[in-house]
């Protein structure tokens, strides 16, 4: 039956289930202590680290980092899809499932994105049955056979061929208004200003790209002829999200029942043609720099990931972008490497001069993140003057800042000090530079949402972002929320006002709902960010039961959020103590003197009152 499932009904469903029954069913559990534990389903292990909270009702492994409600696991577990598992466990309850009729609303989605999904898969048969077929074909087999590549790995790929035309896919799927429609939302067709419509891939190879269920999603086309641009992506639709996406993930998942790392490369070939030499463990990123969303679910999935890049100035430049967004998910256990090729030459050209052994030893040769990070600051530094060595220290701490605290972040405040010859608790007591107060954003709408050109950015003032160093008060929060969400009464939710940030808007909606709904527990707080980078970082959260105490949460929680509200404070002081210290002293006025002595003790008595608060 078609229409929307009433939240009421999904949050009746959770309340009446037993998480512990339902994973149970499916992967045997044993008692640990107050929770539940198991080797994890959905990574190879040796000892146990996917634990199940049946007081709060949800899972979390802590290898591997999955996480979420019951109706998450069976999703996960049985690969199906949100109606599905609904109807799956409701079955169990002896329920039947209510649906709402709402003419355009997410029933209406809903059934969009099944029949974007259904088209995508019918245009890929048909790209793949025109590169056996259609007569201008063959040029398209020679460019494969060229970079040595067979039929076999063609068609693991699922490789296709768009042959020249400008309506080949409108003839063939757009019979009708609907059909149009539907493939101008997938991205297949372009209108342009003129209203003519026509196909987007002509005269390429074309890519399937696919989700982590293996549904296509997009396509991407290398050029025969001499059309520009040589690579062409899908656009951004409702079921293609290019900075969620990594082209080869699928496959790599496939190939490789335990997957010990994953190699980031630049483009659809070098992935194909590694695959080919049986390394079937690398992907590409979409035409967008590796974002922190791909991280995430790299390391959902395995330990390490090593990216690969040429090694001239833009490779080292792409790089180092990689780096900064690697830097947050490393946590304990997590590692990212750093292989450069010789200029010229990609992963393809490498792996068919050494073989698979020759290109993993390059591998086992990447540089380590921490090597390529202060390599690439102390550049054009003289680490042997004591200018040198201050300036290496500046630069660095706002990078090690970032990282999750942990082990890794401790070893590598030691590594900076090594190399700076200060002491560790010195190089501790250093701030972090403020955040600035204006930020660069684009004008509404963007490019992505109207489909028209590049909008150019402006200056605007906007809320201040929290640094991501302070990132780690509002998740605190968020974590506190979860395991607690009957505290969310004693929070003032105002408190957040002339804050933003990805965490803070998402700390606001979580205290919004449990404002709304009071009653709301950790399982059906999961539920409602299900599926999304959101849900991700909630089910990370969540996991981190070992490390809040049982007692005491409510205080922690007014804690955590009293110090985000002094942040905009902080933040202009420091922005104010930077600002005259970057003044020779012996050059400042005395009333300028004396108000960086005001402005110092006015911040020792801030830092001071933080500490005393265990912040």
């Amino acid at each position: 039956m078609a229409g929307r499932i009433p939240q009421s009904f999904i949050d009746d469903l959770l309340e009446r289930l037993d998480i512990v029954e339902v994973i149970d069913r499916r992967v045997k559990l044993k008692r640990s202590g107050k929770n539940y534990s198991a080797r994890c389903p959905f990574h190879e292990e040796k000892t146990p680290s996917f634990s199940v909270n049946p007081d709060k009702q949800f899972y979390y492994c802590f290898g591997c980092g999955a996480g979420g409600n019951a109706l998450g696991f069976v999703m996960d577990y049985e690969n199906l899809d949100f109606p599905q598992a609904v109807e799956s466990l409701a079955q169990t309850q002896g329920l039947e499932v209510p649906r709402e009729q709402s003419r355009g609303g997410p029933a209406a989605v809903e059934q969009n994105h099944k029949a974007l999904y259904d088209l995508m898969e019918q245009v890929a048969r048909y790209y793949q049955t025109q590169l056996r077929q259609h007569p201008s074909a063959a040029r398209a087999v020679d460019y494969l056979k060229q970079r040595g590549l067979t039929g076999q790995i063609a068609k693991q790929f699922d490789l296709g061929f768009a042959a020249p035309g400008w309506d080949n896919l409108l003839q063939q799927f757009g019979s009708n208004e609907t059909q149009r429609k539907l493939l101008l939302d997938a991205g297949m067709l372009v209108q342009n200003e003129s209203g003519k419509i026509y196909d987007r891939f002509r005269d390429r190879i074309v890519f399937p790209i696919r989700d982590q269920r293996g549904r296509v999603i997009a396509f991407g086309g290398r050029v025969l002829g001499d059309d520009k641009p040589k690579y062409l992506n899908s656009p951004e639709t409702a079921i293609f999200h290019k900075g969620r996406e990594l082209y080869g993930l699928y496959q790599a998942r496939k190939a490789n029942r335990k997957l010990e790392r994953i190699l980031v490369v630049e483009g659809y070939m070098d992935v194909i043609a590694l695959a080919q030499h049986d390394i079937s463990y690398a992907t590409a990123t979409l035409g967008t720099a590796t974002s922190k969303t791909h991280l995430e679910r790299i390391f959902r999935l395995c330990p390490e990931v090593v990216f690969c890049f040429d090694g001239d100035q833009a490779g080292r430049k792409a790089a180092f972008r990689a780096l900064e967004a690697a830097l947050p998910a490393l946590e304990d256990g997590r590692q990212a490497r750093f292989l450069f090729l010789p200029e010229g030459e990609d992963p393809d050209d490498a792996v068919r001069a050494g073989g698979r052994d020759g290109f993993e030893l390059m591998l086992q040769q990447a540089k380590a993140l921490e090597n390529f990070l202060f390599e690439t600051l102390s550049e054009g530094l003289d680490s042997n003057s004591l200018d040198g060595r201050a300036r290496l220290s500046k630069l660095a701490l706002p990078y090690i800042r970032q990282m999750p605290e942990g082990v890794y972040q401790q070893l590598m405040f030691q590594e900076l000090a090594r190399r700076t010859g200060l002491e560790l608790s010195s190089l501790m007591q250093l701030e972090a530079p403020a955040a600035p107060k204006t930020i660069e954003t684009p004008v509404a709408p963007t490019a992505e949402q109207s489909g028209s050109s590049q909008v150019a950015p402006r200056q605007r003032e906007v809320p201040l972002r929290v640094p991501r160093g302070h990132s780690n008060l509002a998740q605190a929060a968020l974590a506190l929320l979860l395991h607690k969400p009957e505290a969310a009464r004693l929070v003032d939710s105002t408190s957040l006002e002339g804050l933003a940030g990805d965490d803070i808007s998402l700390l606001a909606e979580l205290l919004a709902l449990l404002k709304r709904r009071p009653e709301s527990s950790t399982a059906m707080l999961l539920g409602h960010w299900y599926g999304t980078p959101e849900g991700e970082l909630l089910n990370r959260l969540a996991g981190q039961e070992r490390l809040i105490p049982s007692a005491g949460i409510e205080q922690q929680l007014l804690d955590t959020m009293q110090a985000l509200a002094v942040l905009p404070q902080k933040t202009a002081l420091e922005a104010q103590v930077d600002k005259l210290k970057s003044t020779n002293y012996a050059d400042m006025s005395a009333s300028d003197k004396q108000l960086l002595i005001e402005l110092l003790q006015k911040q020792q008595k801030m830092n001071a009152k933080r500490g005393k608060r265990g912040d």
